[in-house]
């Protein structure tokens, strides 16, 4: 584990308030982070924002660094030459993406489109090479950040090949709600997603997916809104995931992450 943060990264943007500072070391992976990397990071860093419907990039983009929602949600997907949509996952503040292209160098390998109004910090990617250049011990750093995704990539994986389909629901909302940065010890716990786009990530029909929904629902687990799920019980919405001890250690650290 790091050291104490510096109070304030000495060449850091004037938008980079405290508050948003605060916000980023919510984050399992920023909090961790040495403080002189946490430090060059911030000092290269600009705020971009998005409107509704507008893509951050696309597939097949060329790599242009490393992201930070700040404010609002952001849709990871793949689209067909027909249309059909895949959605990979939403991501949420304070998350951190965009690693992959800066190992390998190649295109970007999905869309990520603002689902409304997105806040978010970039990481230009010449910056960020250069960074690393001058300090390759921090390519770790990066190495662990891209380890939690293929980890739950993984999982993801083996959940879609091996459990029946309200589990799969259940434990993707539990993922969903831990990754949100809710830190609210009393419910609801809201999950900005719809039923159709719930469904689209783990590739059910619209009807099954209303099945398993009713379902949580009736069990008081969950209780539907437009455009959203909201969670009411937390912690038997996690025992109706059926949740490994594994990936219950990796809750745990989001959550540790949370309240720092």
């Amino acid at each position: 584990m790091s050291g104490p943060h510096p109070a304030h990264p000495p060449a850091a943007r004037s938008w980079l308030t405290p508050a948003i500072l605060a916000q980023l070391r919510s984050d399992p992976w920023f909090s961790h982070l040495p403080p002189e990397f946490e430090a060059e990071l911030l000092a290269v860093a600009v705020q971009r924002r998005l409107q509704a419907g507008e893509h951050l990039f696309f597939r097949g983009d060329p790599p242009d660094g490393l992201y930070a929602i700040l404010e609002g949600s952001l849709r990871i997907s793949g689209v067909t030459e027909a249309g059909k949509e895949a959605i990979l996952s939403l991501i949420d503040a304070p998350a951190w993406f965009g690693e992959i292209s800066a190992f390998d160098q190649l295109p970007r390998t999905h869309n990520a489109c603002a689902e409304g109004a997105v806040r978010v910090l970039h990481i230009p990617h010449a910056d960020l090479m250069a960074l690393l250049a001058r300090q390759p011990l921090f390519w770790r750093e990066l190495g662990v950040l891209m380890a939690l995704r293929m980890r739950l990539a993984f999982i993801n994986m083996e959940d879609m090949a091996l459990l029946p389909s309200e589990v799969r629901l259940a434990r993707r909302l539990v993922w969903l709600v831990e990754a949100s940065g809710q830190v609210a010890d009393v419910g609801p716990w809201v999950v900005p997603i719809s039923q159709t786009q719930l469904g689209m990530m783990l590739s059910l029909s619209r009807q099954t997916t209303n099945q398993a929904v009713s379902a949580l629902a009736s069990q008081g687990l969950v209780r539907v809104a437009y455009g959203r799920i909201e969670v009411l019980d937390r912690v038997r919405l996690m025992e109706a995931a059926a949740l490994s001890d594994t990936e219950r250690q990796i809750l745990a650290q989001l959550r540790a992450s949370e309240r720092r």
